[in-house]
């Protein structure tokens, strides 16, 4: 398979990861690796440390960054960040990037069952070596968890009939089985019928919501004074985490006229009071970067 990757707001989270030459940063989805080595570029003895479950993406990524020796590959979902990174001796961080979603490569492979516009395999693991698929979910899910997913993780209206007629015609073996049944369901809907069932059973199957809620906590623990956390989502479930997780850690959420007082928990300033979208001419350049939302926290 031929890579055809391009990185989404890379200039932007670079610039609000304010680089120190000097400090230690994580890249989260190292991805095709485009704001690695834009991290890279910047730091001079600094080191970076770079996660990522997907063997692909991996190997990609050292070709790209191979004129660069600060750095550290670790095949890892970012949810061990923090553990990962005290194993090396690490406790402190000078800045994370999380670049959510999914890489091009993994929507452009086929094997890997995360499009809806090709018939292949019900897998959509970001991580090769986990056994839950999409395929068993589908058919080993009770009727209710099914719609629950759908509803929750993709927004679903019509999660319940979905889920009902899955259930009828269990088992399903390929990602067509699913959009012949998204397809007699969501007749009406003007973008593709299958696309928020693929989006709930992709979150169910990697546990994005709650990997993402564990990854921020952790973070803003790790980073350093003036550290910085730069979170890039791509659908809303994503992006209310992370607007309502950096409105809580922060200052924006005190009630108003509060007297200056010595307040010990308010540990975090926004910086992104509205969410960073890519240019007009990134828009034009990438289709993919449409959905994209870039947030910003600073430990203060």
């Amino acid at each position: 398979m031929t890579m055809k990757h391009e990185t989404v707001l890379k200039d932007e989270a670079i610039q609000y990861l304010n680089i120190k030459p000097g400090g230690i940063y994580v890249d989260g989805t190292l991805g095709g690796a485009g704001h690695s080595k834009r991290i890279l570029e910047a730091l001079k003895d600094g080191f970076l440390y770079a996660f990522d479950q997907d063997e692909y993406a991996i190997e990609y990524a050292k070709k790209v960054l191979k004129d660069y020796k600060n750095y550290m590959i670790i095949k890892s979902n970012f949810r061990d960040l923090k553990q990962r990174l005290n194993d090396l001796g690490i406790q402190k961080i000078d800045g994370l990037l999380l670049d959510l979603g999914l890489s091009s490569f993994q929507i452009d492979d086929e094997t890997r069952g995360f499009t809806y516009l090709k018939d292949t395999s019900l897998d959509m693991r970001m991580d090769q070596d986990q056994l839950l698929t999409a395929e068993t979910i589908l058919n080993t899910y009770s009727m209710e968890e099914l719609a629950r997913i759908f509803f929750v993780y993709g927004e679903e209206k019509n999660g319940f009939k979905i889920a009902k007629r899955i259930v009828e015609q269990r088992p399903l073996k390929t990602t067509m089985d699913l959009v012949k049944i998204t397809d007699s369901v969501n007749y009406k809907d003007k973008g593709h019928s299958a696309k928020r069932v693929f989006q709930a059973l992709r979150i169910a199957v990697n546990d994005e919501l709650t990997v993402l809620e564990e990854v921020l906590k952790d973070a803003v623990e790790m980073l350093n004074l003036d550290g910085r956390l730069v979170v890039i989502t791509f659908h809303s479930l994503e992006d209310r985490i992370v607007k309502h997780f950096f409105r809580d850690e922060s200052s924006s959420s005190l009630p108003k006229n509060l007297p200056i007082i010595d307040l010990p928990d308010v540990k975090t300033e926004v910086l992104t009071k509205k969410p960073v979208y890519p240019s007009e001419e990134e828009y034009m350049r990438n289709s993919r970067s449409k959905s994209a939302k870039l947030r910003a926290l600073r430990k203060r």
